[in-house]
């Protein structure tokens, strides 16, 4: 789509109080639910891989309160990547020849079109060896939920259900933006997860 995410993206949609959609501190309490939900599901973080890290606050967050956590951060723009220390990389393309406990996906997806969402889904599959978050915005999104004057609406909207079937053979759907890895095995009560 040509869009680059550079400092003015991040500055127009994550910093400017008078633009973006939360700080860093309400960004905290996601990161503190999502961590805490993976642990309490029985998985030790010792990798995390964050996918288009923006401007590195689960890496932040991760460093302070799991410092024992090793985590790799990918981003697609070198000067965002220097600033934050991430790997540049592209999911179309990316994955690495190991699996991670959490990988961390958030608002990647909705920048590719459909055939490059489903090679980057195929993507976090082969690394996620736990738990995935997927932060996705949809169509359904668009027209009942999300801030339009702050959100950046220069994607590709899908229905939720595009994304369900695209996740489906690789995943088990918990809820909340969670994902359980199917090769993960990991035990969940009838009403932790939806369907098999």
């Amino acid at each position: 789509m040509g869009h680059r995410f550079d400092h003015a993206y991040y500055e127009r949609f994550y910093l400017d109080p008078k633009t973006r959609v939360y700080d860093q501190r309400k960004h905290a309490k996601l990161i503190a639910g999502v961590v805490n939900l993976v642990e309490w599901f029985g998985v030790s973080l010792d990798r995390v891989l964050d996918v288009g890290a923006g401007l590195g606050w689960w890496g932040a967050w991760l460093k302070k309160h799991r410092p024992k956590t090793e985590v790799l951060s990918t981003e697609l723009e070198p000067d965002v990547c220097r600033a934050y220390g991430h790997v540049q990389a592209d999911l179309v393309s990316f994955r690495l020849p190991r699996t991670f406990d959490l990988v961390v996906c958030q608002g990647v997806l909705p920048y590719l079109d459909d055939a490059q969402a489903v090679r980057a889904i195929d993507n976090l599959a082969a690394m996620c060896g736990g738990v995935l978050y997927l932060e996705a915005i949809t169509k359904e999104d668009v027209a009942e939920s999300v801030d339009v004057t702050r959100t950046d609406l220069t994607v590709h909207t899908r229905t939720a259900a595009w994304y369900r079937k695209e996740l489906k053979p690789h995943f088990r759907e918990l809820g909340a933006g969670l994902y359980a890895a199917r090769d993960a095995h990991l035990p969940f009560y009838a009403l932790e997860a939806a369907g098999k």
